[in-house]
């Protein structure tokens, strides 16, 4: 399943920026989680698109599993717990 932000199709720009970043990680998976298969076919995002953008620097090498597996890094963080600064919390 393609996700919102990919609604429109990918960019020519995009293309290159995946091509370059599977050619410097030759098209090795970097993510590496169990359900890898090491063959990358596809490029992570390590902050979340719409926190780095495309930056190459900030984008690796990933199988589709893994990939899918760790989805958006944004949607995978826990919930912030709200705390009142007069209680306490407990153990």
């Amino acid at each position: 399943m393609i996700s919102a932000s990919w609604a429109g199709g990918s960019t020519r720009q995009w293309r290159r920026v995946r091509a370059a970043v599977l050619a410097r990680d030759a098209n090795r998976c970097q993510v590496q989680t169990d359900a890898c298969t090491t063959i990358a076919t596809c490029v992570h995002h390590l902050d979340g698109r719409s926190v780095t953008g495309d930056d190459p620097s900030r984008l690796v090498a990933s199988c589709t599993p893994c990939n899918l597996k760790l989805g958006d890094v944004r949607t995978n963080d826990p919930q912030p717990r709200p705390t009142k600064w007069w209680e306490k919390e407990t153990p």
